[in-house]
């Protein structure tokens, strides 16, 4: 089977590279196209991926919309001389109109419900639509529902086995306190008008942090100067192991709420539109913990936060919490594997 790839964000790489090995072993072709987005190419580097670069992410939806035209006609381009099968997405409707086009099958994975705008511009082109069973919207027939989270295609143990060197990295063991901080860029067309935890926000939990344990940041946009010094100096495709070892995770990114989730890592989650897998992973689980008001989230989720941080058994009730949550969830990559090479009944 010939199957082209498209990567648009840096998730995406971590959701499929155990998907394209497994793939590649049981004799498929593989092409993959990027988009230069954050540390997506990085990635793809580090785990010695080939890939064609076809558009850049910019901000502001002009842009956007620039780019969506230019991407879908240079995938256009490499699909027709390709002629795969099969084409796979996450969140670029791109290989949704491509294959539309050609009149070939396509699969989107997704679990973002309120990115209306991509959702709505992929969906109805798309042959099949992938969601956790926790999504909470429904597209219908074409829809099918696993019961797990996207970020159990690479943390799953059958992938995964946490690597305490990237502690030694940075002068830190096992036993520290530390706290992981997330800011992304809020330049998503979904998150048009919204802007997360203010700069007052980040600042107070900073100092609060600090009389706890040590305090990493990590963010998507520019950190403000006074940030610099907190910056988190390890190379992206180590950062999981960091969040496996970390006391707590704070900040605006669902995608690394949820990885600590099935880490077995406690995680605050600010961000107005929350998601199904997070609520769930809150409500099930009681790892993960959502504030969805932006006029009172910076106040609440530091009040969540000091809560969890005075608790002196903080990482071994996480890791109990992981338990339960990996024995209730299945290994999405074997699922991808086993529907992809059955999915042309579709």
């Amino acid at each position: 089977m010939k199957i082209l790839i498209d990567i648009v964000h840096p998730a995406d790489v971590h959701v499929i590279k155990n998907f394209i090995w497994e793939m590649e072993k049981r004799g498929h072709e593989i092409l993959v196209t990027a988009r230069q987005k954050d540390v997506a190419i990085n990635l793809l580097d580090a785990y010695k991926i080939k890939y064609t670069t076809i558009s850049e992410a910019k901000k502001g939806l002009l842009n956007l919309g620039m780019e969506l035209i230019t991407r879908d006609l240079k995938l256009l381009n490499i699909a027709r001389k390709f002629n795969p099968d099969i084409l796979i997405g996450q969140t670029y409707p791109s290989v949704t109109h491509v294959a539309w086009i050609l009149n070939k099958k396509s699969v989107m994975f997704t679990d973002t419900e309120h990115a209306k705008l991509v959702n709505y511009a992929s969906f109805p082109f798309a042959s099949c639509i992938c969601t956790p069973k926790c999504y909470t919207k429904d597209w219908g027939r074409k829809q099918v529902r696993y019961d797990s989270y996207q970020e159990l295609t690479y943390l799953h143990p059958n992938y995964f086995t946490p690597n305490p060197a990237v502690l030694e990295e940075i002068g830190l063991n096992e036993n520290d306190t530390f706290i992981v901080m997330r800011f992304v860029a809020w330049a998503a067309g979904h998150d048009v008008g919204h802007s997360g935890l203010t700069i007052e926000d980040k600042r107070n939990a900073v100092k609060a942090f600090e009389k706890y344990g040590r305090v990493l940041i990590t963010s998507e946009s520019p950190l403000p100067l006074e940030f610099e010094k907190y910056r988190i100096t390890v190379p992206p495709e180590k950062i999981h192991n960091l969040l496996y070892y970390a006391t707590l995770l704070y900040g605006e990114s669902a995608t690394m709420a949820s990885e600590c989730a099935v880490l077995g890592t406690h995680a605050i989650f600010c961000d107005y539109a929350g998601r199904g897998y997070t609520d769930e992973e809150e409500e099930k689980y009681d790892i993960v913990y959502n504030f969805k008001d932006e006029m009172t989230m910076g106040k609440e989720s530091l009040k969540k936060a000091l809560e969890l941080l005075n608790s002196s058994d903080l990482r071994q009730k996480g890791k109990k919490k992981g338990e339960i949550l990996l024995r209730d969830k299945i290994d999405v990559t074997a699922f991808m594997v086993n529907f992809i090479e059955n999915q042309l009944s579709i």
